[in-house]
């Protein structure tokens, strides 16, 4: 099935583009989420119109992306947690974690979007990356310190 992007998806395209897409895929997930539109002749016309506003549309996300990337690159996130023998932590720092640390310097930031391959499960200092939007993600340390 030909779909319209209305917005930028990572795996797909950008906003404007027209791709080619297995049908479940469009009907169950692209196009209920509003990502897509069924690629018509009357969609086409529609779309045409809507074409610039779209593109001003996914300009503005990804310049607003960039510039909470360049402040995130700034911060720095201390969470303390108790130590056993050699520097092991009694059970680990999670994403659950990182966002609460997060919300705790008032930066806002949904769970979903930090990107950890494991838990942190040592005492030390940790690059974590945080995705903003399709093609732009940011680096934060943690710093896993023992507890008083």
């Amino acid at each position: 099935m030909k779909v319209i992007l209305r917005q930028n998806v990572e795996t797909l395209g950008k906003a404007g583009e027209t791709v080619k897409v297995a049908d479940g895929y469009a009907r169950n997930f692209l196009i209920p989420k509003g990502l897509a539109a069924e690629a018509s002749v009357r969609n086409l016309k529609t779309f045409e119109h809507e074409k610039k506003r779209i593109l001003l549309q996914a300009e503005k996300i990804q310049k607003e992306a960039e510039e909470t990337a360049a402040k995130l690159s700034t911060v720095e996130c201390k969470i303390a947690r108790r130590v056993g023998e050699q520097e092991k932590l009694f059970g680990s720092v999670g994403v659950k974690d990182i966002e609460e640390a997060l919300i705790a310097q008032g930066v806002e930031v949904e769970k979903r979007n930090i990107l950890l391959d494991e838990p942190i499960k040592a005492i030390g200092e940790f690059p974590v990356r945080i995705k903003l939007s399709a093609g732009v993600t940011a680096e934060i340390k943690v710093c896993v310190v023992a507890e008083a």
